[in-house]
This record gives C-alpha cells, sequence and structure tokens, in this order.
C-alpha cells in the first residue's frame, strides 16, 4: 500500500500530466484561421510545436487541411504523406518559407531520398485546391485540398521544420524532435499512432525523472526547511519532511541523471553541452549535499554557522540551475507546448507558496529572535545578581 506522502506525489505527477494533455488539446482546438476557415477536426502534433486540422470528404475521398507549425522568418517547415512507409524518404510534401522580401510561398516536392534536391514536382497524391500560405504570430499556416492517396483514410504523415540560408532551405537539425516527426493517422478517426521510437521514449522519462526530482521535489524540501521550521508545533516534522523530499528527489535526479549519460554516449556526434554540463554539476552539487548530512554539526557547535552558510548556499544552488536546465531540456524535446506550461505552472505555485510563507512567518521569526535575546539578557543580568 503507497504512503501518504508518496500518493500526494503521484496525484500530483497525475495532475501535471493532464493538465498538459488539456493545454495542448486546447492550443489545438482554440486555432483560427483567416477567412472564416473552420476545419472538423484537428491533431497535435507529439513535436516541433506543429498541429494539423482537417476536414475529410468521404464523397471523393478528398481533404482541406491547414498545417500550421511555428518558425521564425529565418526558417522553414513542410508536412507531406508518404504513400510508401512510415518515414520520410519516399514522402511528398508542402514546404514553406520565405523569400528576402518576407514573401511566403509553398514548394511542392518528393523527398525520393535522405538528400533531396527540393525542386518542384507533381505530387505523389492529387491536390485539387491549393496549396496556399501565411505567416502570421510566429507561425506558418499551409492551406491545401488534397486527395488522399490509394483510396485510405489511414495515411503515413510527416512534418519537418529548418533553418534558412540567403533563402535557400537547409537542412533540417537531427535534434530528438526533428528525429521523431512521424505518425500514421486516421482522417476518418482522427486517431493516430507515432512511429516506434524507444529512444524518445527514453529521452521523455529523462525529462520526467528529472522535472519532478529537481523542479518539484528538491525546492518543495526547501520550502520547508526554510518556513516550516519556523513553527514550533512542527518540529521535528518539518525536518523529516525536508529530508523524505530531497532524498526522494536526489534518488530519482540521479536515475534521471545516468539515463542522460545513457542516452548521450549513444548519440554518437550529437551532444548539448551546456545541458549536459549543467546536469552535471547538479549532480555533484547534489552529491555534496547528501554528504554534508553526514558532517552536520551540532546546533551548539561553533562550526554550524559556517555549516548553515555552506548548506543554504549549495542547495539554493542546486534550485537555481536545476531550473535552469529544465528549460533547456524543453528545448532540447520540444515536446507540445502544454507540458512547458504545467512546468511553469508549478514554478508559479511553488513561488507564491514561498513568498505567502515568507511574509507569514517573517513577524514570527522576528520575535521569536527577539524573545530568546531578551532571555539571554535577563540570564547575564541573573549570573551577575548572584556573582
Amino acid at each position: 500500500m503507497a504512503r501518504p506522502g508518496h500518493t500526494a506525489w503521484l496525484l500530483l505527477g497525475a495532475a501535471m500530466l493532464l493538465f498538459a494533455s488539456a493545454a495542448t488539446a486546447q492550443d489545438c482546438l482554440s486555432a483560427t484561421f483567416s477567412g472564416g476557415r473552420t476545419f472538423g477536426r484537428c491533431n497535435s502534433m507529439p513535436t516541433l510545436g506543429a498541429s494539423l486540422h482537417w476536414t475529410y470528404h468521404p464523397e471523393n475521398g478528398t481533404a482541406d487541411i491547414a498545417f500550421r507549425a511555428r518558425s521564425g522568418t529565418d526558417g522553414w517547415v513542410g508536412w507531406g504523406i508518404n504513400p510508401g512507409r512510415l518515414g520520410m524518404a519516399g514522402s511528398s510534401v508542402f514546404i514553406a518559407s520565405q523569400d528576402g522580401s518576407g514573401t511566403a510561398s509553398v514548394l511542392m516536392t518528393n523527398l525520393d531520398t535522405t538528400s533531396p534536391s527540393l525542386q518542384p514536382a507533381t505530387l505523389k497524391f492529387g491536390v485539387p485546391a491549393g496549396p496556399t500560405v501565411e505567416y502570421s504570430g510566429g507561425a506558418y499556416t499551409i492551406f491545401a485540398t488534397i486527395l488522399l492517396p490509394g483510396n485510405t483514410t489511414q495515411q503515413n504523415t510527416v512534418w519537418q521544420a529548418g533553418p534558412l540560408s540567403g533563402g535557400n532551405i537547409q537542412p533540417h537539425p537531427t535534434a530528438p524532435a526533428n528525429l521523431a516527426s512521424t505518425q500514421r493517422l486516421d482522417f476518418l478517426s482522427g486517431s493516430s499512432t507515432g512511429a516506434s521510437n524507444s529512444r524518445l521514449r527514453r529521452r521523455n522519462i529523462h525529462g520526467v525523472l528529472n522535472a519532478v526530482a529537481w523542479g518539484i521535489l528538491i525546492p518543495t524540501g526547501a520550502i520547508i526547511a526554510r518556513y516550516l521550521r519556523v513553527f514550533e508545533s512542527a518540529d521535528p516534522a518539518w525536518f523529516y519532511l525536508h529530508i523524505a523530499c530531497q532524498c526522494s528527489g536526489y534518488i530519482l535526479g540521479v536515475a534521471g541523471w545516468g539515463l542522460g549519460l545513457k542516452l548521450g554516449s549513444e548519440s554518437v556526434g550529437v551532444t548539448y553541452h551546456p545541458h549536459r554540463n549543467i546536469g552535471i554539476a547538479i549532480f555533484c552539487l547534489a552529491t555534496l549535499q547528501v554528504f554534508a548530512l553526514l558532517l552536520r554539526p551540532d546546533k551548539k557547535n561553533k562550526y554550524r554557522f559556517y555549516w548553515n552558510i555552506y548548506h543554504h548556499s549549495v542547495g539554493y544552488s542546486v534550485i537555481i540551475l536545476s531550473a535552469i536546465n529544465i528549460f533547456k531540456g524543453f528545448d532540447i524535446l520540444k515536446p507540445a507546448t502544454g507540458y512547458k506550461t504545467a512546468y511553469i505552472v508549478v514554478l508559479a505555485t511553488l513561488g507564491g507558496i514561498a513568498l505567502f510563507l515568507e511574509a507569514i512567518t517573517w513577524p514570527i521569526a522576528i520575535r521569536k529572535r527577539k524573545r530568546d535575546a531578551d532571555k539571554a539578557s535577563n540570564g547575564t543580568a541573573g549570573w551577575q545578581q548572584g556573582a
């Protein structure tokens, strides 16, 4: 049977996932388009912050589509269908980009190899209308009417994003999000299944472990230690809660860190140096904190003051570095916006709780210090009178 504390963290994790999923779905459903265009279904792509909106017409096997993906003006985005298999090579795609004057256009081409020439071509499926493109709000939107190949509603879809150089389309990055931008989509039911990618799943596990450990448990433990200790009724419960959060966070964090090292060793030629180096620094500092527990002097020991400075400095450094590194992880994985939003909400909530408790505990701490000072003063006076 799960302990109450463990159950609370499981509920928090479930709530985060639910919030993220809801936020992601809302991004898709709340999208609006120029000219009052509407679509019957939408699908938030699992990577690159992209979404596909469409209306399927069963009477003639066509679909009106709108593909939207975030990009700067110095980038391109693309979407297409691969009639043969789930993958980029062999697909027919629409690629949106801008020229030097800022005019957006769409290229229709076939990706017959992994190094295509990107010349205009007739696609492997019909395009009765379009394509057209718009660029607004930091995103491209490609509109078209397509004839679904093979007279079937289940299609292998692909999408991608990359940079421009001098108005020319450049190869896309090889980040995890770019390498996992394929899925099989049913235009009738709206259901989709991504490519089998255990590596991407392990990256996601790495991200979740570290976000929960370093981004939630460790800051929560620090809040408990800083504020609950002020209340005499919370002693020594606050200490055990603090240790429980920090130890749980350290164990999960080390697991996530180790998985990250494993993933890094498998990514030959691809290294995210800032993310990796900050992660190593966090692990080293957190390990020092664990050893600090073994070396903690007694409250009356003259070295306790210096130990407190060391303990607090290292602890707050871990929290700050962890928040920075988690956001760097979001930039690498490029998950749906809901997950990043969920973490920002958690951070804001923890910050709000800390500010609230700061306002409550400061007066209590000041009164306690004054009372302790008065006791010390009275004790000294009594000793002098007795002498």
